[in-house]
Protein backbone atom coordinates (compact mmCIF):
# COMPACT_ATOMS: atom_id res chain seq x y z
CA UNK A 1 0.00 0.00 0.00
CA UNK A 2 1.67 2.72 -1.07
CA UNK A 3 1.71 6.04 1.58
CA UNK A 4 -0.57 8.90 1.15
CA UNK A 5 1.84 12.32 1.33
CA UNK A 6 0.34 14.98 3.84
CA UNK A 7 1.53 17.65 5.87
CA UNK A 8 1.94 15.52 8.47
CA UNK A 9 4.35 13.46 6.40
CA UNK A 10 6.09 15.83 4.65
CA UNK A 11 7.39 16.98 8.44
CA UNK A 12 7.97 12.79 9.22
CA UNK A 13 10.09 12.76 6.20
CA UNK A 14 12.22 15.65 7.19
CA UNK A 15 12.63 14.33 10.70
CA UNK A 16 13.66 10.98 9.15
CA UNK A 17 16.98 12.10 8.17
CA UNK A 18 20.16 11.63 10.92
CA UNK A 19 21.72 14.81 10.45
CA UNK A 20 22.02 18.04 12.29
CA UNK A 21 21.55 20.53 9.23
CA UNK A 22 18.55 19.95 6.65
CA UNK A 23 19.01 21.84 3.91
CA UNK A 24 15.94 21.40 1.52
CA UNK A 25 15.78 23.80 -1.98
CA UNK A 26 14.15 23.83 -5.12
CA UNK A 27 13.36 26.58 -7.89
CA UNK A 28 11.13 28.48 -10.05
CA UNK A 29 10.64 29.74 -13.52
CA UNK A 30 12.37 27.29 -15.52
CA UNK A 31 9.61 27.22 -17.68
CA UNK A 32 8.94 30.54 -18.92
CA UNK A 33 9.94 32.42 -22.03
CA UNK A 34 10.76 35.72 -20.18
CA UNK A 35 12.32 36.26 -16.74
CA UNK A 36 15.30 34.90 -14.51
CA UNK A 37 15.23 31.68 -12.73
CA UNK A 38 14.18 31.73 -9.30
CA UNK A 39 15.50 29.35 -5.93
CA UNK A 40 15.40 29.05 -2.44
CA UNK A 41 16.87 26.84 0.37
CA UNK A 42 14.99 26.57 3.60
CA UNK A 43 16.57 25.01 7.24
CA UNK A 44 13.33 24.06 9.59
CA UNK A 45 15.66 25.36 12.70
CA UNK A 46 12.12 24.85 15.05
CA UNK A 47 9.53 22.02 14.01
CA UNK A 48 7.49 23.71 15.73
CA UNK A 49 6.53 25.95 12.92
CA UNK A 50 4.86 22.57 11.52
CA UNK A 51 1.43 23.86 13.50
CA UNK A 52 1.79 26.85 11.31
CA UNK A 53 2.07 25.40 7.98
CA UNK A 54 -0.51 22.98 7.96
CA UNK A 55 -1.32 23.80 4.16
CA UNK A 56 2.54 23.42 3.31
CA UNK A 57 2.53 21.15 0.10
CA UNK A 58 4.55 21.43 -3.47
CA UNK A 59 3.87 25.32 -4.10
CA UNK A 60 1.84 24.67 -7.56
CA UNK A 61 -0.60 22.39 -5.82
CA UNK A 62 -1.40 26.05 -3.60
CA UNK A 63 -3.79 28.38 -4.55
CA UNK A 64 -1.45 32.15 -4.92
CA UNK A 65 -3.87 33.36 -1.74
CA UNK A 66 -2.66 30.20 0.55
CA UNK A 67 1.28 30.68 -0.80
CA UNK A 68 1.35 34.65 -0.21
CA UNK A 69 -0.12 33.29 3.44
CA UNK A 70 2.46 30.60 4.10
CA UNK A 71 5.22 32.53 2.16
CA UNK A 72 5.66 34.84 5.38
CA UNK A 73 5.44 32.33 8.29
CA UNK A 74 8.46 30.53 6.04
CA UNK A 75 10.45 33.61 6.23
CA UNK A 76 10.59 34.88 9.12
CA UNK A 77 9.99 31.14 11.17
CA UNK A 78 13.32 29.73 9.31
CA UNK A 79 17.21 30.12 7.98
CA UNK A 80 16.52 30.65 4.36
CA UNK A 81 17.73 32.51 0.90
CA UNK A 82 16.77 32.99 -2.46
CA UNK A 83 18.59 33.64 -5.24
CA UNK A 84 17.79 35.02 -8.95
CA UNK A 85 19.86 33.96 -12.38
CA UNK A 86 18.92 36.63 -14.61
CA UNK A 87 18.47 36.47 -18.40
CA UNK A 88 22.04 37.08 -19.87
CA UNK A 89 23.24 33.74 -17.38
CA UNK A 90 20.51 31.85 -18.85
CA UNK A 91 20.86 32.10 -22.52
CA UNK A 92 24.79 32.09 -21.69
CA UNK A 93 24.67 28.59 -19.66
CA UNK A 94 21.47 26.92 -20.33
CA UNK A 95 18.21 26.69 -17.84
CA UNK A 96 19.26 23.47 -16.00
CA UNK A 97 22.77 25.39 -15.03
CA UNK A 98 21.21 28.26 -14.19
CA UNK A 99 18.72 26.79 -11.95
CA UNK A 100 21.18 24.58 -10.05
CA UNK A 101 23.33 27.75 -9.97
CA UNK A 102 20.84 29.46 -7.89
CA UNK A 103 19.98 26.42 -6.01
CA UNK A 104 23.69 26.68 -5.13
CA UNK A 105 23.66 30.12 -4.20
CA UNK A 106 20.47 29.51 -1.83
CA UNK A 107 21.88 26.67 0.16
CA UNK A 108 25.51 28.34 0.38
CA UNK A 109 23.49 31.50 1.64
CA UNK A 110 21.85 29.28 4.39
CA UNK A 111 25.37 27.84 5.36
CA UNK A 112 26.41 30.96 5.79
CA UNK A 113 23.85 31.82 8.15
CA UNK A 114 24.59 29.32 10.21
CA UNK A 115 27.75 29.95 10.96
CA UNK A 116 31.71 29.20 10.19
CA UNK A 117 31.36 26.27 13.14
CA UNK A 118 29.08 23.74 11.25
CA UNK A 119 31.05 20.92 9.63
CA UNK A 120 30.48 19.52 6.22
CA UNK A 121 29.47 16.16 7.64
CA UNK A 122 26.52 18.00 10.06
CA UNK A 123 25.02 19.52 6.96
CA UNK A 124 22.93 17.64 4.31
CA UNK A 125 21.34 19.51 1.02
CA UNK A 126 18.24 17.53 -0.70
CA UNK A 127 17.85 18.77 -3.90
CA UNK A 128 14.26 18.67 -5.82
CA UNK A 129 14.41 17.04 -9.10
CA UNK A 130 16.72 14.23 -10.54
CA UNK A 131 20.15 16.29 -10.48
CA UNK A 132 22.72 17.51 -8.23
CA UNK A 133 24.06 20.51 -7.56
CA UNK A 134 27.43 21.33 -9.23
CA UNK A 135 30.49 22.25 -7.81
CA UNK A 136 29.01 22.34 -4.43
CA UNK A 137 31.05 21.65 -1.55
CA UNK A 138 28.82 19.89 0.94
CA UNK A 139 26.60 16.39 0.87
CA UNK A 140 23.41 16.58 -1.52
CA UNK A 141 21.09 14.24 -2.75
CA UNK A 142 18.37 14.74 -5.47
CA UNK A 143 15.27 13.68 -3.86
CA UNK A 144 12.64 13.17 -7.08
CA UNK A 145 9.32 14.66 -6.39
CA UNK A 146 10.59 16.49 -3.10
CA UNK A 147 8.69 19.71 -3.14
CA UNK A 148 5.55 17.09 -2.49
CA UNK A 149 7.63 14.66 0.07
CA UNK A 150 10.05 16.90 2.27
CA UNK A 151 8.83 19.77 4.32
CA UNK A 152 12.57 22.18 3.73
CA UNK A 153 11.85 21.44 -0.04
CA UNK A 154 7.91 22.39 -0.13
CA UNK A 155 8.78 25.40 2.13
CA UNK A 156 11.66 26.46 -0.47
CA UNK A 157 9.10 25.88 -3.93
CA UNK A 158 6.77 28.10 -2.07
CA UNK A 159 9.74 31.31 -1.44
CA UNK A 160 11.19 30.67 -4.81
CA UNK A 161 7.77 30.94 -6.46
CA UNK A 162 6.20 33.56 -4.22
CA UNK A 163 9.57 36.03 -4.90
CA UNK A 164 9.24 35.15 -8.89
CA UNK A 165 5.68 35.89 -9.05
CA UNK A 166 6.30 39.31 -6.98
CA UNK A 167 9.30 40.05 -9.61
CA UNK A 168 7.05 39.63 -12.74
CA UNK A 169 4.87 41.68 -11.44
CA UNK A 170 7.30 44.13 -11.18
CA UNK A 171 8.79 43.36 -14.68
CA UNK A 172 4.63 43.49 -15.95
CA UNK A 173 4.88 47.51 -14.59
CA UNK A 174 7.37 48.03 -17.22
CA UNK A 175 6.07 45.88 -20.16
CA UNK A 176 1.91 45.41 -19.56
CA UNK A 177 1.73 44.38 -22.69
CA UNK A 178 2.80 40.97 -21.97
CA UNK A 179 0.77 40.43 -19.44
CA UNK A 180 3.73 38.74 -16.91
CA UNK A 181 1.63 40.00 -14.03
CA UNK A 182 -0.86 37.16 -15.18
CA UNK A 183 1.02 34.46 -16.92
CA UNK A 184 4.27 34.97 -15.32
CA UNK A 185 6.44 34.64 -18.67
CA UNK A 186 4.81 31.87 -19.71
CA UNK A 187 4.47 31.05 -23.52
CA UNK A 188 0.63 31.64 -23.10
CA UNK A 189 -1.27 32.44 -26.62
CA UNK A 190 -1.86 36.10 -24.86
CA UNK A 191 1.92 36.17 -24.56
CA UNK A 192 3.06 34.69 -27.52
CA UNK A 193 0.25 37.53 -29.46
CA UNK A 194 2.32 39.82 -27.91
CA UNK A 195 5.81 38.68 -28.97
CA UNK A 196 4.77 38.79 -32.57
CA UNK A 197 3.03 42.52 -32.26
CA UNK A 198 5.67 44.06 -30.67
CA UNK A 199 8.37 41.68 -31.06
CA UNK A 200 10.95 40.73 -27.34
CA UNK A 201 12.54 42.66 -24.45
CA UNK A 202 15.61 42.54 -22.46
CA UNK A 203 13.73 40.04 -20.06
CA UNK A 204 12.72 37.52 -22.81
CA UNK A 205 14.71 34.56 -23.56
CA UNK A 206 15.43 34.00 -26.94
CA UNK A 207 16.54 30.89 -26.77
CA UNK A 208 13.07 29.60 -25.51
CA UNK A 209 11.48 31.76 -28.75
CA UNK A 210 13.06 29.80 -31.71
CA UNK A 211 9.99 28.54 -32.79
CA UNK A 212 8.65 31.94 -32.65
CA UNK A 213 10.86 34.44 -34.03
Amino acid sequence: MKLKIDNHNLFDFDKNFDINYLIGTDEAGRGPAAGGVFAAAVYINDYEIEKELSKLNDSKKLSAKVREGLYDVILNNTINAIHCVEVADIEKYNILNSSLKAMKLSCEGVISKLGDKISKESVLTIVDGNKLIKNYDYPQEFIIKGDSKSASIAAASILAKVTRDRYMKNLHEEFPQYNWAKNAGYLTKEHIDAIKKYGTTKYHRLSFLKKII
